[in-house]
């Protein structure tokens, strides 16, 4: 149980109402930290704690979360607060009442990411590193997305692969593909857009017939990342993707770059989770060759 009363001293410096008299209730939450609610002043609040190790996690979270909210594409939950004790820390969000959603909330989902993809940089990257689950994601900016991609993500991961012991025709695969990566992008130049990160079917709802997508990793990068991760584990019918498609259209060859862009997604798996997603990595490597 969380130490709250040093929690909540910290919180009323950034000028959220909280009291120990009104103890947090927990509710499901993600498997990284613990979820509450809580009553602070007129509203209801989400609280996320952790140890103080997953501080700067929070914060690139609540970062996240404030970039997203200035596309002024898609709802996300507001940032109340982000506070560490001496051995823990605290994100305050909005608390929003979530529901399933409906075709109609689907097609919203779809018009609305197209509209945030809109939203573009200069560089692909972002201002900060933040986690992909509690991964390290490196955004260092740069001009060329096929080495940034290269580099940043499977490169990155690869390396963890090997640290974890998966050697010998992962790595030789993973080294060919790196040494081809530029011929997937032959006549394509994508823009750097905004990017939740980590678009799967347990981080949106629906509120009021209106889309809210939450728990982001975002960066500026290729549009088609957020789709691929949409693929992988199912959850999104084709209302949603019909939708995205009459707002912005799917370049040639999106669909064989997708593969890759989900292959970030399942080596990070497999360096979080462990050997049962190693058939899902070698599959995808496979249908790349």
């Amino acid at each position: 149980m969380p130490q709250w009363q040093s929690l909540f001293s910290a919180l009323r410096e950034q000028d959220v109402d909280v009291s120990e008299r009104n103890m947090p209730r927990p509710v499901a939450g993600g498997d990284i930290s613990a979820a509450w609610q809580i009553t602070a002043a007129d509203q209801s609040v989400f609280l996320k704690t952790g140890p103080l190790t997953a501080y700067d996690m929070f914060l690139s979270e609540a970062d996240g979360l404030r970039e997203l909210a200035d596309a002024n594409a898609l709802r996300v939950p507001k940032v109340l607060g982000c506070v560490a004790s001496t051995n823990e820390c605290l994100l305050a969000l909005e608390w929003i009442d979530l529901k399933l959603a409906t075709p109609a909330t689907e097609a919203l989902l779809g018009q609305r990411l197209a509209k945030q993809h809109r939203h573009t940089a200069e560089q692909f990257g972002w201002k900060r590193d933040n986690t992909i689950g509690s991964t390290l994601q490196q955004n260092n900016w740069s001009d060329d997305w096929v080495q940034f991609y290269a580099e940043r993500r499977l490169g990155y991961q690869l390396e963890l692969a090997a640290k974890n012991g998966y050697t010998g025709v992962l790595q030789s695969e993973g080294l060919r593909l790196l040494d081809n990566l530029g011929y997937y992008f032959s006549n394509y130049w994508p823009e750097a857009s905004l990017l939740h990160g980590d678009l799967w079917a347990g981080n949106w709802a629906s509120s009021n017939g209106e889309p809210v997508v939450f728990d982001p990793a975002v960066y500026y990068g290729d549009r088609e990342n957020d789709l691929a991760m949409t693929k992988l584990f199912g959850g999104f019918t084709q209302t949603f993707y019909a939708a995205y498609d009459d707002a912005w259209p799917m370049s040639p060859g999106s669909d064989r770059r997708m593969l890759l862009y989900q292959l970030y997604y399942m080596l990070n798996h497999l360096n979080l989770f462990g050997a049962s997603y190693l058939p899902r990595v070698e599959r995808l490597f496979f249908e790349l060759r």
